[in-house]
């Protein structure tokens, strides 16, 4: 039977699609179809899924629809990373959304042997990381809202602007309690699943793994089973260091990678800055690192990286966290 490789590029209103041929690349057929679920159910009923592997780029919620579809078909499919895709590309002049969807075809037919099928994640945890993103959205804007009130209580001295500082008061106050029935509303979504609440539970008992920082962990990483051990994790969040040497005469020293999750990173320093405060034994390595000499930022990203370290070791085993002397 012949096998067939289906790219696909997702835009907002529609899906280009290219099948080609695994053994020769050849084009198959292509098309556009509506990005609607009448109109992707239809399309896939006319397909020979048992013949067929789908790929697309990540996109975000234009391709959540597809992806959603897809699964409950039961179809195999891969969702690329656009820039891993790019990347492979070498010298490209010029692009379309037909191309594209030629290129992630041709891409996953040379690549499949290290491609990873795509796994749905439960409804529980697909809505945890749409409150998760929403929290974050939130919580960006009350900062901008209290630089903005800091910056008009100065400007208030010579201009009266009273009313504006009153009106921005009461948004950080009303954005501040959105922010607070997120954090319930994910509580309630972890605590409604057995096996994301015995996860909560054992990370929430690492000094310094606060509620956001546990949940945040269990959303990345599909509650531990979307990376394989702590090093790929810390890789993602951009705490992995690495080395950068060429030769015998470019020898840099180990840092940490620009491609990262940034608002993990973030959420796992301020978790490394309560650690080192409550845990005896992080706080003496802390200040031991300090007093060699290290910067701060680099014993801090150590810190975090032990924390994920902690973070795995508790969950893929049966006993607690204990907390250690220094």
């Amino acid at each position: 039977m012949k096998k067939l490789t289906v790219g696909i590029d997702v835009s907002k209103d529609k899906l280009d699609f290219c099948i080609l041929d695994d053994q020769d690349h050849s084009v198959v057929e292509k098309g556009i179809i509506e990005n609607n679920k009448k109109s992707i159910l239809e399309w896939l009923d006319n397909l020979n899924l048992d013949q067929i592997t789908v790929s697309m780029e990540h996109t975000g919620h234009y391709g959540a629809l597809l992806v959603w579809l897809l699964s409950q078909k039961q179809v195999t499919f891969y969702v690329v990373n656009p820039l891993e895709l790019k990347n492979s590309m070498g010298i490209q002049r010029g692009k379309t959304d037909p191309v594209d969807a030629y290129r992630i075809a041709s891409y996953t037919i040379g690549h499949k042997h290290r491609l990873k099928a795509y796994r749905l994640p439960t409804e529980t945890l697909r809505k945890i990381k749409a409150w998760m993103a929403a929290r974050e959205r939130y919580v960006k804007i009350v900062v901008q809202l209290k630089n903005s009130l800091k910056a008009n209580e100065i400007l208030n001295k010579s201009i009266d602007i009273k009313e504006l500082i009153q009106e921005e008061k009461r948004q950080v106050q009303s954005i501040t309690k959105a922010v607070q029935r997120v954090e319930r509303q994910m509580t309630e979504l972890i605590q409604s699943s057995r096996e994301l609440k015995a996860s909560y539970q054992k990370i929430t008992k690492i000094v310094g793994v606060g509620p956001i920082t546990a949940i945040k962990c269990i959303a990345e990483t599909d509650n531990f089973l979307k990376f394989a051990n702590a090093r790929k994790f810390s890789c993602h969040c951009g705490l992995a260091p690495f080395p950068y040497q060429s030769g015998s005469s470019i020898k840099g020293r180990n840092r940490t990678h620009y491609l990262r999750s940034g608002t993990l990173k973030s959420t796992l320093y301020k978790a490394a800055g309560s650690a080192i405060q409550h845990d005896p034994q992080l706080k003496t390595y802390y200040q031991r690192k300090l007093k060699e000499g290290k910067h701060k930022l680099s014993v801090l990203n150590a810190v975090a990286n032990k924390l994920v370290l902690r973070i795995f070791a508790v969950v893929n085993r049966d006993e607690p966290f204990v907390k250690l002397a220094a």
